[in-house]
């Protein structure tokens, strides 16, 4: 059996950090702060799946519909993200590619699979390297602190682009699809508790789930 607060029916006060013994589903006071606590129920699967889910499928418009309309020397040129990486690469704008390719397609990205990763680990109880996947859902937590540049990237290009006399940029359709991808994600990330990847797993060994 895992030894664990969960499985000792000890509850840590988020406010305090006092633990707590919680016998039943019932609101509790904490014993130092008298902040109210409960013992956790089940894994929400279901709900960080569903705005996963929600955030892959506007994945896809997000990086085929046009986020950014290039005019320069009086011609338009719409550009999806990797489309916007590659104009920057040709025109030597190295710096400039390299943060729309990592803050608006690596990053979101690798928050959309390392959270499937958890998910699928829970959801099967995949007990190996469960400290490095602790590990990896706080590096995506971190990444999500600074969602915002993701959102704004573009729109700080433009006001950058502006002060070019031969170049302007406009907004595209696909950065609605975009800004919500971020923010998906972000209420995912929130959602998912790793101490879900522990609780199965205690399961999984004997221990007790509560």
């Amino acid at each position: 059996m895992s030894l664990t607060a969960l499985s000792h029916h000890l509850v840590p006060c988020p406010y305090c950090t006092q633990l707590n013994r919680i016998e039943t589903d019932a609101l509790v006071a904490c014993g130092r702060c008298g902040s109210a606590l409960q013992r956790r129920g089940a894994p929400k699967l279901l709900s960080v799946w569903a705005l996963l889910l929600a955030a892959v499928i506007l994945y896809v418009p997000a990086n085929l519909l046009p986020v950014m309309t290039m005019v320069s020397l009086g011609r338009d040129s719409s550009n999806t993200l990797m489309g916007g990486v590659i104009h920057f690469v040709q025109t030597g704008a190295w710096l400039l590619a390299l943060v729309v390719f990592v803050a608006s397609i690596l990053v979101p990205l690798s928050k959309i699979v390392v959270l499937a990763g958890l998910l699928l680990s829970v959801q099967f109880r995949w007990c190996a390297r469960l400290r490095d996947k602790t590990r990896l859902y706080r590096l995506i937590e971190f990444m999500g602190k600074w969602s915002m540049v993701d959102v704004f990237v573009i729109a700080l290009l433009v006001a950058l682009v502006q002060f070019g006399e031969f170049a302007t940029i406009k907004a595209g359709a696909g950065s609605l699809s975009f800004a919500a991808v971020v923010l998906l994600t972000l209420w995912a990330t929130s959602i998912f508790d790793t101490r879900w990847l522990w609780d199965v797993c205690a399961d999984k060994q004997g221990g007790e789930h509560v």
